[in-house]
């Protein structure tokens, strides 16, 4: 399984200098480079290399260097096109997916830009690296991390690596390779999962993650957005910027301790856990303006993705069910009516009269779900022999 693993780049003045100038020059090529491949129907990256190699060497890039920008380009207009046959851009002749075909992709000066195994040289113990710049070979620069992202650094990197500048610091994203654990493909029930924006995650052992703090700091960012947005000056945009960052990282961080809580209780119990696909919530939802801001922008997608990997490293089953009727639907008689949802921390069941915390409820129907799929998946389809 691969993860990517971020160390710091601590380098000295004259290095930065050399590193973020060799950014600018990497993103200003693949800018040309975008602006060729639109302008000739995007070709596939071999010709797109026959039309744009000699003028990056001319330009001052290495074989290499040239060779990772191109692909770089090719890339992200193979994500466009995914996105854009997948749907997630709108339906033809909406106004984002018309906005994204009508221009060539660009690439922000301080973008990531791919190295290799020629480019970049990684010595663990005295924790530094050799990378090439457009300035020459600059080495001897020190990284730091983490001790944990740095055994994993050590044993199980493999492949390329990205240098990043963000707010004026610079990072490097290594690719590791490192081993799944057996699958647990007997498990002794499931762990149900339901997910929400009052509680982020509720699981069917009763265990309420409350996202209040969450909920509590967007609210604060959104009110200083809207004051920084109407001011408009050139330094509140810029702030506009490192504290959307800055929001992304809280949110990213809150996932990865939940998903972390969540994987370890179904390890702990020998159980399998199961998720709501909930993929495409924000196409199907249909709310109010106020409950919109919550929903788009709290990352479901990423918290399913994060418990998905750790639950692969430990070797602890998961699943995707419909998420359809979870919250209407009775746990103990399995009775469903719309009007089962008293309110949003209320369950009363219609038929059998049970009172129950709406989101324990679900997240009891999620894990019935799962164990079911689960059991179906395992069934063998062949016939039996006459």
């Amino acid at each position: 399984m691969k993860i990517v693993v971020q160390v710091k780049v601590l380098p000295t003045a004259e290095q930065a200098v050399a590193m973020r100038s060799t950014l600018r020059a990497c993103n200003d090529a693949a800018n040309w480079v975008s602006q060729v491949a639109f302008d000739r129907g995007f070709p596939r990256e071999y010709k797109l290399r026959k039309h744009t190699y000699s003028e990056l060497k001319a330009r001052g890039l290495g074989a290499q260097s040239a060779q990772h920008v191109i692909k770089k380009v090719r890339d992200a207009y193979t994500t466009l096109h995914a996105n854009i046959k997948a749907g997630n851009l709108g339906k033809s002749g909406s106004k984002r997916r018309v906005k994204a075909e009508a221009k060539p992709i660009t690439f922000r000066s301080e973008a990531a830009q791919p190295y290799d195994e020629r480019c970049l040289t990684w010595q663990y113990d005295a924790e530094t690296v050799s990378i090439w710049t457009t300035a020459g070979r600059l080495k001897g620069v020190r990284f730091i991390g983490s001790a944990d992202h740095l055994k994993t650094l050590r044993e199980y990197r493999k492949g390329e690596s990205d240098l990043v500048e963000r707010d004026g610091e610079f990072y490097l994203l290594a690719t590791c390779e490192i081993p799944e654990a057996d699958l647990n493909d007997d498990p002794a029930g499931f762990l149900g999962v339901d997910l929400g924006i009052v509680n982020i995650a509720t699981t069917s052992d009763g265990n309420v993650l409350a996202g209040r703090r969450l909920n509590r700091y967007r609210a604060r960012q959104a009110d200083l957005r809207a004051k920084l947005q109407k001011k408009g000056t050139q330094s509140a945009k810029r702030l506009l910027k490192r504290r959307a960052r800055r929001e992304w990282r809280f949110a990213a961080d809150t996932n990865h301790v939940i998903s972390k809580r969540i994987v370890a209780e179904a390890e702990r119990t020998s159980r399998g856990i199961a998720l709501e696909d909930l993929g495409g919530i924000r196409m199907r939802a249909r709310l109010r303006k106020p409950q919109r801001v919550a929903v788009h922008s709290w990352a479901f997608a990423q918290l399913g993705q994060f418990l998905a990997y750790k639950a692969r490293r430990a070797g602890v089953p998961l699943v995707f069910v419909d998420p359809a009727y979870t919250s209407q639907t009775c746990s103990e008689c399995q009775y469903t009516h719309k009007r089962n949802r008293a309110s949003q921390a209320r369950f009363q069941c219609r038929s059998c009269g049970v009172v129950a915390h709406a989101d324990l409820n679900a997240s009891r129907n999620i894990a019935r779900k799962g164990e079911a799929a689960w059991t179906a998946g395992r069934e063998s389809r062949v016939p039996a022999p006459a």
